[in-house]
């Protein structure tokens, strides 16, 4: 649990995350052990959820489940992101011909959040949860998304990343990321090998438009051995899937 968070709020949301990744009604011991919490004041929690309209629970089966409610907090927050949803179309055409990991991608302070996510199809793969963040030094997303930043903001937003890193191998020198952000300011794209994780690649390319006012990168993941030999074609294809965003909005 990060440091700072208030444990009763954190709980809550961990549930409903939960509830997000498994999508099946779920009995306490189940959740208790899956996110580590004692059965007791997992108890307690789930009672609240329920009294508060976001959980059900099927007494014949001990089993508890989202209410509608819980879907309804969110229903707005695609419209207000990404308008008619154009991005999302992109997103899917992407997927659909690739069968890759594709996402959209924003800064969130010295993090890199994945506001969108459509899972990779193929059987080895890296599953990506919605909503996450890592530190923007440890993507490609990340770097690109610095591409609209000043060389001293882009100094400062590295710094306080490589100061949040817990691990010493994870922080990564501004000389590093100062030349790939350069070079991506001219070809709005980036390919990256081994990072975030060990064995995949990401291909991200800036998109056009603003999401609230924000840059924001579509980003495509998956393993090294399909990315690498498919690089400029799918580069290419992210490109053309962008620009009729641009078209769009011109229209």
């Amino acid at each position: 649990m990060p440091a700072g968070t208030v444990k009763s709020a954190t709980r809550v949301l961990q549930v409903l995350e939960y509830f997000a990744q498994v999508r099946k009604p779920l009995a306490l011991k189940q959740i208790s052990e899956a996110l580590g919490y004692p059965q007791s004041s997992t108890t307690v929690l789930l009672k609240n959820l329920i009294t508060l309209g976001y959980l059900n629970y099927n007494r014949a089966d001990r089993v508890y489940f989202p209410t509608p409610r819980v879907a309804s907090l969110g229903d707005w927050v695609t419209q207000a992101l990404f308008g008619q949803g154009r991005i999302v179309e992109v997103m899917r055409d992407l997927h659909s011909v690739t069968g890759e990991t594709v996402s959209i991608c924003m800064l969130n302070d010295i993090y890199l959040q994945y506001i969108r996510v459509i899972q990779s199809t193929h059987q080895l793969r890296f599953h990506t949860d919605e909503g996450s963040m890592r530190p923007l030094t440890l993507s490609a997303a990340g770097w690109l998304l610095l591409t609209d930043r000043s060389d001293a903001e882009i100094e400062n937003l590295v710094r306080r990343a490589n100061i949040a890193a817990s691990r010493k191998e994870d922080r990564v020198a501004l000389d590093v990321i100062a030349p790939q952000v350069a070079d991506a300011r001219e070809r709005k794209s980036l390919y990256m090998e081994n990072m975030p994780l060990l064995g995949g690649a990401t291909i991200g390319v800036v998109l056009p438009c603003r999401v609230q006012g924000r840059i924001a990168v579509l980003g495509m993941g998956g393993t090294i051995e399909r990315m690498r030999p498919n690089r400029a074609r799918y580069t290419a294809l992210m490109r053309r899937l962008v620009q009729q965003l641009d078209e769009g909005a011109q229209a």
